[in-house]
C-alpha cells in the first residue's frame, strides 16, 4: 500500500546524548574523520544503512540503543571531545583572524550549485564540487563567508543504465526535513521567506533553507511552498532543467532572492553585512541588479549605484566556450523586469544594457549572464592560468583596442580540499610522519611550497599504502557493478563473473568526469584492438574504472556512454575494464585514492581547470593528461606524463583524435607500464614510489583549496573591500559623472604626432632615447587621462609581445591650437627587433583597470608614418 501523505518523525534524544543533534546538523562531519568514527559508533549497522548520514542515522537508530549509549560512560567522553572540538573549531581563531589589515567584514559566495556531501545532492559536477570546496577551505581558514544556492527538491539525477547500456535518469524526490537543513525563522518563529514579483501581478516566494558548513552558513532557497501556485513551485525543482524561462527565474531567485536572503540571515543573525559579493559562475549575476535597486532606493541614481556595486564584486567565469554560458532571449528578459515584473523602479533597458553582446561577433538579440557579470563586477578571474588567458581572448570584445593580455581578467586557479578527498590511510601515514595537527594544518591552511616530510616515509609505506587503497576500490568497484547489473535486469546466476572484476596487484587507470563531446570518454576506444591488447598484456596489464553522467538533454554524450558501456561488457574485457554509473561523491572519494593513474583527454583548451586530477594526486595517484587547465601549468615530467595534443590550426577532427589517441596509448604501452611493473633490488617499483613521493611532495601544497581561498581573499577580496569601502555616495557619484563625461569627450581624443631623438634605424642595448608626442584632449584635462609610451619586441608583423608600458608627462600648458605635448624616456632594454607606440587612456583614482572603459587612443597612420612604432632591427 501507499501512504497519502509523508512526514518526518524525529527521534528525541537523552539530555547526555544532545550534542549529538549538533554534530549531526553541522556538515563539518562530512570531512571530519573523528565525528564520522564517532556516529558510526552510535550504530554500525545502520550507519552503513544510512550511507554515512548522521540525520537519517539518529532517525533510524532505536530507543533502547539511545539509551544504552546515554548510560556509557566512554561514549559520553568521546561525544564531550568531539562536541566541545567543533565548538573550538567555530569560534576560535583562524588564518583569517591573524592577518594584518583591513580584511573584508563578510562576503557572499553564490553559486548555483554546491557539493558539499553525498548527503545534500545539490551538485552536478565540477562547478558545485568546487563550490563546496570554497565554502569548506573558507570555514578552515575563518574567512566570513556566507554561501548562497538554491535548494532543488529533485537534486540532479541519479544515474543507471538500461540492458544495452543506455543511460536512464531518475529524479528521487528530496525531503529538506531529513536532510541535514534547517529553516531559517523569524524572531516570532515563522519561516523566514523571500519574494520575487512576476509579470501580471503574481509572486514568486521561497522558504530560506540553512546549512552549516563548519563556520560558513549556506543559505538555500526553496520555491517548493503552498503560497505559491503550481508552476512557481516547481521553480527549483531540479537542477539545470526545464526551458529558458524556467532557467531565468532560477537564475533571478539566485541572484534577487539570493541577496535578499543574506539581508534577512543578516538582520536576524547579526551577522556582519558582507562588503563583497562573489557570484561564482553567471547564473547568479542577477544579484547586482537587486544591489543597484537598493543603493537607488537610498537616494543613488543608477550609474552612480552602478559603480557602487562594481567596486565590491567579483565574477568568477568557469567556462572556455561561448556555448557554457547561459543566454536568453532580449525579449524574455525584458517581458520580467520593469513596472510590471520585478525591479520595478529600473529603467529595463538599463538592465538588458547590462548583458546585450553589442560587441563585433556577438548576437544583438541575446542577453548574455557572463557579458552581465563582467559588466557588474570590477575584478573576474578565470580558474588555471590557461583559462583565465582564454578567457581574455573570449571576452576580448568588451574591452576593444586592447590587445587581450591587457583585457582585465586574471586568474586563480582551483583547489580541491584536502580534507575531503584524502584518504584517511593518507592522513594518517602523513600524521604519523609529522603528527595529526600539523598535517591538517598542511592540508588545510597550506602555505609551504613542498612537504617535504614526504621524503622521510619509506618506499615499502608508500607501496603498501597504494596497493591497500587499490584493494579498497576492488572491493567498492565490485559491489556497484553488482548492483549496476541487478537494476539492467540481470540475475544472481549471472553475476559470477564479477567476483574475478579487478585486481588490486595490477595498474590502474580511473577516468570520471561529466560527458560533454570536449572531455572525450570515447578516445580511449578509437583503436580497440590495441587498448585490448594492453588490458589484457601478459606481463604489463592495465584495468580502467569508468564513470560519468550525461546530461540529460544531450544524446550525443549517452551515445558515448552507451559505447563505453558496450566495450566494457565484452566477456573478453569485463574483468578489466568497467563503467559504474551513477558517478557522484561518495563514489569519488573511493575511487581517486584507490587508482595508480588519472586519465584526462579534453580537447585542449576546453577543460577550464578540471579538479578531479588534483583530488587524485593529494592521494598519490599519478596524472597522465592533456596539457590543459591546472596540469598546463603544474606538470612536471617528474610527477606524471603529458599527452601530447595535435591543436593545430586546420587538423581536422578525426584526424586529431587519432593522433592523440595514438600518443596516449603508445605512453601506457612504452613509459607509464613499464614504470609501473618494473622493480628494483628489493621488489619494489622504485621509479614508480619516487614518482608518487615527488605528486606528494610538490603538487600536494598547490592543488589545496586553502591555497585558492588564501588567494582569492590577498588578489581579490580585499581589494573588493577597500574599493567597496572607498566607493561612498559622493564617491560613486564621482566616479560615474566622471565616467559620463570621458565617454561623451572620446572622440575629441588623439594622439597626433610623435617623434624620438633617434637618428637611426638601429640603437644599442641599454640606450635612452627622448619621446616627444603632441595629442588632443578635446573637452579633457591631463588629469582625466594617461599618456603612455608602449615597447617591446615586435613580431614580423609589428605587434609588441612583452609590452612594457611607461606614463609621459605633460611639458607646460595647451599651445594655441588646444594640442598638449608629452615627453618622456623610452628605455631600450631588450636586444633583437624592437618597437613603440603611444597611447592614451583614460585615468581615475577609483578605476581598478586602466581598460575599465575599454577606451583607448592610439596614432593616425598618418602620425604613426611620422614616427611612432619606428622599430630598431
Amino acid at each position: 500500500m501507499k501512504a497519502i501523505r509523508r512526514f518526518t518523525v524525529r527521534p528525541v534524544l537523552p539530555e547526555p546524548l544532545l550534542p549529538l543533534s549538533d554534530l549531526a546538523r553541522n556538515l563539518r562531519w562530512s570531512w571530519h574523520t573523528e565525528t564520522r568514527d564517532l556516529f558510526q559508533s552510535v550504530d554500525p549497522e545502520h550507519w552503513a544503512a544510512s550511507d554515512g548520514d548522521p540525520v537519517r542515522l539518529l532517525g533510524s537508530v532505536s530507543p533502547a540503543r539511545l539509551a544504552e549509549l546515554a548510560e556509557d560512560h566512554g561514549f559520553l567522553r568521546r561525544l564531550t571531545l568531539v562536541a566541545d572540538d567543533l565548538r573550538d573549531y567555530v569560534t576560535g581563531d583562524r588564518w583569517y583572524q591573524a592577518q594584518p589589515g583591513e580584511l573584508p567584514a563578510a562576503v557572499a559566495y553564490f553559486s548555483p550549485e554546491f557539493g558539499i556531501t553525498a548527503a545534500l545532492p545539490q551538485y552536478s559536477g565540477g562547478l558545485g564540487i568546487l563550490a563546496g570546496d570554497h565554502l569548506k577551505s573558507a570555514s578552515d581558514l575563518g574567512v566570513p563567508l556566507i554561501g548562497v544556492g538554491l535548494l532543488y527538491r529533485h537534486g540532479y539525477f541519479r544515474q543507471s543504465l538500461s540492458r544495452d547500456g543506455w543511460q536512464q535518469e531518475h529524479y528521487p524526490v528530496l525531503d529538506p526535513n531529513e536532510l541535514p537543513v534547517a529553516l531559517l525563522k523569524e524572531s516570532d518563529g515563522t519561516p523566514a521567506q523571500v519574494s520575487l514579483a512576476l509579470p501580471g501581478g503574481r509572486q514568486l516566494h521561497a522558504r530560506v533553507w540553512l546549512a552549516q558548513v563548519g563556520r560558513v552558513p549556506l543559505l538555500m532557497l526553496d520555491s517548493d511552498v503552498e503560497e505559491n501556485d503550481l508552476g512557481e513551485r516547481g521553480v527549483t525543482d531540479r537542477l539545470y532543467g526545464g526551458g529558458s524561462e524556467h532557467r531565468l527565474l532560477q537564475e533571478m531567485l539566485l541572484g534577487i532572492g539570493g541577496v535578499r536572503a543574506v539581508r534577512t540571515y543578516c538582520r536576524l543573525t547579526g551577522h556582519p553585512a558582507p562588503e563583497v559579493f562573489h557570484t561564482n559562475e553567471g547564473h547568479a549575476g542577477f544579484l547586482g541588479l537587486e544591489r543597484i535597486a537598493e543603493l537607488g532606493d537610498q537616494g543613488l541614481d543608477f550609474d552612480s549605484a552602478l559603480e557602487a556595486v562594481r567596486a565590491g564584486t567579483v565574477f568568477t567565469t568557469h567556462t572556455p566556450v561561448p556555448a557554457g554560458i547561459d543566454r536568453f532571449d532580449r525579449e524574455l528578459v525584458a517581458h520580467h523586469f520593469g513596472a510590471d515584473a520585478e525591479l520595478p523602479r529600473i529603467d529595463v533597458e538599463r538592465i538588458l544594457r547590462l548583458g546585450m553582446e553589442t560587441y563585433p561577433g556577438g548576437e544583438p538579440n541575446l542577453f548574455n549572464m557572463a557579458v552581465m557579470g563582467l559588466r557588474l563586477g570590477q575584478r573576474a578571474n578565470g580558474v588555471s592560468v590557461l583559462h583565465g588567458q582564454v578567457s581574455r581572448e573570449m571576452f576580448a570584445g568588451l574591452w576593444p583596442g586592447f590587445d587581450p593580455d591587457e583585457v582585465p581578467i586574471t586568474s586563480v586557479t582551483n583547489g580541491v580540499h584536502a580534507p575531503t578527498w584524502v584518504a584517511p590511510e593518507v592522513f594518517r601515514l602523513g600524521a604519523r610522519q609529522i603528527g595529526a595537527q600539523r598535517t591538517e594544518d598542511a592540508m588545510t591552511v597550506g602555505g609551504s611550497e613542498r612537504w617535504d616530510a614526504v621524503g622521510d616515509i619509506p618506499d615499502q609505506d608508500i607501496w603498501e599504502l597504494r596497493r591497500s587503497l587499490r584493494e579498497q576500490l576492488v572491493d567498492e568497484v565490485r559491489e556497484r557493478l553488482r548492483a549496476s547489473w541487478r537494476q539492467r535486469g540481470a540475475g544472481t546466476a549471472e553475476l559470477g563473473w564479477i567476483d574475478g572484476v579487478l585486481d588490486p596487484d595490477v595498474l590502474t587507470i580511473g577516468f570520471a568526469r561529466r560527458v560533454p563531446s570536449y572531455k572525450r570518454l570515447t578516445l580511449m576506444l578509437r583503436d580497440r584492438d590495441r587498448l585490448m591488447d594492453l588490458l589484457l598484456h601478459a606481463e604489463r596489464p592495465i584495468q580502467i574504472v569508468v564513470a560519468g553522467k550525461a546530461h540529460p538533454a544531450d544524446d550525443g554524450g549517452k551515445r558515448l556512454v552507451q559505447e563505453l558501456v558496450r566495450f566494457a561488457d565484452d566477456p573478453r574485457v569485463r574483468h578489466r575494464i568497467v563503467f559504474l554509473p551513477d558517478y557522484g561523491m561518495a563514489m569519488a572519494q573511493k575511487l581517486y585514492p584507490g587508482c595508480d593513474i588519472w586519465l584526462n583527454n579534453p580537447l585542449r583548451p576546453l577543460e577550464a581547470c578540471g579538479t578531479s586530477g588534483m583530488k587524485a594526486a593529494l592521494n598519490g595517484c599519478l596524472n597522465l593528461s592533456v596539457l590543459d587547465g591546472w596540469w598546463d601549468e603544474w606538470f612536471q615530467p617528474d610527477f606524471g606524463w603529458s599527452i601530447p595534443t595535435a591543436d593545430g590550426v586546420g587538423t581536422e577532427p578525426d584526424r586529431r583524435d587519432d593522433l592523440e589517441a595514438d600518443a596516449l596509448y603508445e605512453l601506457l604501452e612504452q613509459r607509464v607500464a613499464p614504470r609501473f611493473y618494473e622493480r628494483g633490488q628489493h621488489g619494489l617499483p622504485d621509479r614508480w614510489i619516487e614518482m608518487v613521493r615527488r605528486t606528494l611532495t610538490f603538487l600536494g601544497p598547490k592543488v589545496l583549496a586553502g591555497r585558492m581561498v588564501r588567494e582569492y581573499v590577498e588578489r581579490l577580496y580585499t581589494p573588493a573591500a577597500h574599493a567597496h569601502r572607498a566607493m561612498d555616495a559622493d564617491s560613486a557619484r564621482e566616479l560615474a559623472a566622471w565616467k559620463g563625461r570621458v565617454r561623451a569627450a572620446w572622440h575629441g581624443v588623439s594622439v597626433d604626432h610623435v617623434e624620438t631623438s633617434a637618428v637611426t634605424a638601429t640603437a644599442e642595448l641599454g640606450t635612452t632615447l627622448g619621446l616627444r608626442v603632441r595629442v588632443g584632449l578635446g573637452e579633457l584635462s591631463p588629469d582625466d587621462v594617461e599618456v603612455q609610451a608602449v615597447s617591446g619586441r615586435v613580431d614580423p608583423e609589428d605587434h609588441i609581445a612583452d609590452a612594457t608600458t611607461v606614463p609621459l608627462k605633460p611639458a607646460g600648458g595647451p599651445d594655441l591650437e588646444g594640442r598638449w605635448v608629452y615627453e618622456g624616456p623610452l628605455s631600450l632594454e631588450r636586444t633583437g627587433p624592437y618597437g613603440y607606440t603611444v597611447r592614451i587612456l583614460p585615468d581615475h583614482r577609483l578605476l581598478a583597470s586602466s581598460a575599465e572603459l575599454g577606451l583607448v587612443a592610439v596614432p593616425s597612420e598618418e602620425a604613426a608614418a611620422e614616427g611612432a612604432g619606428v622599430l630598431f632591427r
